[in-house]
């Protein structure tokens, strides 16, 4: 974990640079005085500085201007606040663009990305690397002994695009070679014969544009992740060099780029930064009014999705991580204006500290004149001067200062484990399994699958902790994995849905981890094909039959919504309304119990969800999409008490729990409403903030929109 300050860290990103084009007639320097001036007051700790600019630190090829920024960083260590200084890596000069126009990035091959956003250029390109790093040399050793900076930002939210470029092509190519040998090798493994595909020299290969071969997709798909990752640590590397002992480095990371592989990404950093971005007003309203088939992009929608980003972010390192960028009033298009409701910046930030965050930093200070985002609200508006968001946002540094150490790096607690997969995300993106109301193919179908399983845990008051399939067990040897037995102790329960590109030592280690006394919850597509995206030879789930106690040949899309009743003698509760959507899977029973079981006269001749005691755990099949209703059912199930015992909350409130450091008990309690709401304390609490006690059996009141931050005395780290 990186060496960071013992409390939560909260700012803002800061572009003082742009202040002569809000108002020529400004004298920069007041400006600056009164921006720190403001965030003094209100309790900023910490800035995000300098990585938007190269054309500012690098006018002309191999002219430096870098004292333009000594000012901002000694005006933030007079009051006391750090700083993350950037790379600017990610928007390149025009002059690096007109004297370099083979650093342009390809869309596809031959089709070159237009110059005018951001990056555009090529990352891997000799020129490009050339021209970065001697920038990056430069800021670097020219700040890294401020005493102001604590951290370093490498490039922004890296991954737009894939690129198709010549050389990347090459490089794609020399990798395969290396993975497996020769060609005959590769025609076997990704079973060339088909459509006449078989290559008689390395040279046969086709470039991506026009692939319709999965197997080849996914090895593109895995690449190009791997060109972002080396890229990321070939930054993290240099900027090491010069760093102060203690100075850590991140890079923040938009979780849904086409080029991210975050946890594999975050093994070259020393702490995971994301970017949390979500409605506000009715966007955070509980109960969720949001339809399930709400796409959830780069900005989410629900409460559900907002904690599922978080836990998403704590996933990659699998500790606490840093917040970089998030709504600091209305973010989006200028046609998309939707700052919050009162209230609503507290409850994201508590929530999103209740998940494991270490800093929460908005995007940005000060609304922006002029440029794409002129439409992403700052701290301030475009007047410049405080109003509403400034204040909630300054009531909210006032608490974390209250808060101090007790809330900095909280260990999330966790119900349920789900199984996250990039691979089956990449293949489900080019050959979806699902398709859209129209009938089209639905490029989202990895997350229609795996949300409403996460969707259910929520909705059922459990808490989940994402963990990446490559972390489970790391046959690579790049990270220490867990034994099923030590996955048992951390994880009792693990949901393991939309596995579909899973190697055999994957799959035996869950029927392990099942056996050693685990529940093991298999989800639709789960081990349906191998490691190489080939549908495997047993039936399905594959290797895990004997365990499951069932197997499956056929399967089938729905076009509606079928009804899904409890089976006789069941322990699981089927609600009255529960529902099978989007896909069924053809379930017979070996040796299983019969859970749930489908109203339909066709359907009706398999089970939804049966189970099977396997050693001393159990397995557990879903053969369909849940919907909302059975999800939360099947979840209650499953994990049938939530920690420390909060029970029978109204629709609108959730309460979060973790461990802080000092190893004490913290419980965030929300009312995401515009109603008031009441809730029974479980156990002797006391409020950070009020410092008043609460105790076990009180009616905590809770105002609309309002959120109440716990403590218990009991220092005994929870298991």
């Amino acid at each position: 974990m990186a060496d960071l300050p013992a409390r939560v860290l909260f700012g803002a990103a800061y572009y003082h640079e742009y202040t002569p084009a809000y108002d020529p007639e400004l004298r920069p320097d007041e400006r600056l005085k009164t921006d720190l001036d403001l965030m003094a007051e209100a309790r900023f700790t910490v800035i995000r500085v300098g990585e938007s600019v190269w054309s500012t630190w690098e006018p002309e090829n191999g002219t430096f201007d870098l004292d333009w920024l000594q000012p901002v960083l000694d005006g933030a260590h007079e009051r006391g606040m750090s700083v993350v200084l950037g790379t600017p890596t990610y928007a390149v000069p025009p002059w690096l663009a007109r004297q370099y126009p083979e650093i342009t990035g390809e869309r596809r091959t031959g089709e070159r990305v237009g110059w005018g956003a951001r990056q555009e250029a090529d990352f891997t390109h000799p020129a490009f690397r050339f021209h970065a790093e001697r920038v990056i040399r430069k800021i670097v050793a020219r700040y890294a002994d401020h005493p102001a900076v604590i951290g370093w930002q490498v490039d922004n939210e890296p991954g737009l695009h894939l690129f198709h470029n010549h050389g990347v092509f090459q490089r794609f190519v020399d990798h395969l070679r290396d993975k497996y040998g020769d060609v005959e090798t590769l025609n076997r493994e990704w079973g060339l014969v088909y459509w006449s595909h078989r290559l008689s020299t390395w040279a046969d290969l086709w470039t991506p544009d026009g692939n319709e071969q999965p197997q080849y997709d996914v090895a593109w798909r895995e690449f190009q992740a791997r060109q972002v990752t080396e890229f990321i640590g070939w930054q993290a590397d240099i900027v090491r060099e010069y760093a102060r002992p203690g100075q850590f480095v991140t890079t923040c990371i938009s979780y849904t780029r086409n080029g991210v592989e975050d946890d594999e990404m975050s093994d070259r950093l020393d702490v995971a930064s994301g970017n949390p971005y979500y409605d506000m007003q009715d966007g955070l309203l509980l109960p969720d009014p949001t339809p399930d088939e709400h796409e959830q992009i780069w900005k989410t929608t629900g409460v559900w999705s907002m904690y599922q980003t978080a836990d998403w972010m704590f996933s990659s390192r699998q500790e606490p991580f840093l917040v970089t960028e998030t709504n600091a009033n209305s973010i989006g298009f200028c046609w998309d204006n939707r700052p919050g409701y009162d209230g609503q910046w507290r409850q994201a930030a508590w929530a999103h500290v209740a998940r494991g965050a270490r800093m929460i930093e908005y995007w940005q200070w000060q609304t922006l004149r002029f440029g794409a985002e002129t439409y992403w609200g700052g701290v301030l508006p475009h007047s410049g001067q405080p109003g509403r968001t400034y204040a909630e946002i300054a009531r909210l540094g006032a608490e974390f200062d209250k808060a101090g150490p007790l809330v900095a790096g909280i260990e999330p607690d966790a119900d349920i484990a789900m199984v996250y997969s990039m691979p089956s995300k990449w293949l489900m993106q080019k050959y979806p399994p699902l398709s859209k109301p129209d009938g089209a193919p639905d490029p989202s179908s990895y997350h229609r699958v795996f949300d409403p399983f996460y969707r259910g845990a929520f909705d059922a008051g459990r808490q989940v902790r994402i963990v990446h399939a490559r972390q489970l067990h790391d046959p690579s040897g790049r990270r220490e994995g867990m034994t099923p037995e030590e996955a048992v102790r951390r994880h009792p329960v693990l949901i393991a849905p939309a596995l579909y590109v899973v190697d055999d030592s994957t799959v035996d280690w869950l029927a392990a981890y099942a056996h050693a006394g685990g529940h093991l919850v298999l989800g639709p597509r789960t081990a349906y094909a191998d490691h190489e995206a080939r549908a495997r030879h047993e039936p399905a789930p594959g290797r895990l039959t004997e365990a499951a106690g069932v197997r499956y040949d056929e399967f089938s899309n729905l076009t509606r919504d079928v009804t899904v009743r409890t089976a006789h003698g069941s322990p699981l509760d089927v609600p009255a309304d529960a529902t099978a959507t989007h896909w069924i899977e053809g379930l017979t029973v070996i040796d299983a119990d019969v859970l749930a079981s489908y109203e339909h006269p066709h359907f009706g001749r398999w089970p939804a969800l049966t189970t099977r005691r396997h050693g001393t755990g159990r397995v557990t099949c879903v053969g369909t999409v849940p919907g909302r209703d059975l999800a939360r059912a099947l979840a209650a199930w499953i994990a049938p008490a939530s920690r420390d015992g909060w029970q029978g909350l109204p629709a609108s409130v959730t309460a979060t729990t973790g461990t802080s450091p000092d190893g004490r008990r913290v419980h965030i309690v929300h009312n995401w409403s515009w109603e008031p709401a009441r809730v029974q304390v479980p156990v002797n609490l006391s409020d950070v903030l009020t410092e008043a006690p609460v105790p076990g059996g009180t009616l905590l009141d809770l105002d609309p929109w309002d959120v109440r931050v716990l403590v218990s005395a009991d220092t005994t780290p929870a298991p």
